[in-house]
């Protein structure tokens, strides 16, 4: 715990347990709110074969988590923290450009 305190610039316990809190939350809602995306566009493990259902759930399972994280994360008192965290997500994922801050 120490070691990832140190890493993430954290000065207290409850910090950390604050982004642990918010990680795992912002799981479940990301798979929550994927559900009825799926159904709007008539996909579901009944009609969709499960080697295409599950692939593309995921595809939109990943987004909408890291859409959602930093606003999770507001309600814990994070938002500083996620914000940053997905700056360098999309900066490795070529994103970056879109989160370059005038100066």
């Amino acid at each position: 715990m120490g070691k990832l305190k140190e890493r993430w610039g954290l000065k207290s316990n409850w910090e950390f347990l604050a982004i642990i809190i918010v990680f795992s939350l912002n799981g479940s809602f990301a798979v929550w709110v994927a559900k009825p995306i799926t159904l709007f566009f008539g996909l579901s493990p009944e009609t969709t074969s499960l080697w295409i259902y599950f692939p593309l759930r995921f595809l939109l399972i990943f987004p909408v988590y890291q859409l959602t994280l930093p606003f999770v994360g507001w309600f814990f008192g994070q938002f500083k923290f996620f914000w940053n965290m997905e700056k360098k997500i999309f900066s490795r994922m070529g994103l970056g450009r879109f989160f370059k801050e005038d100066s």
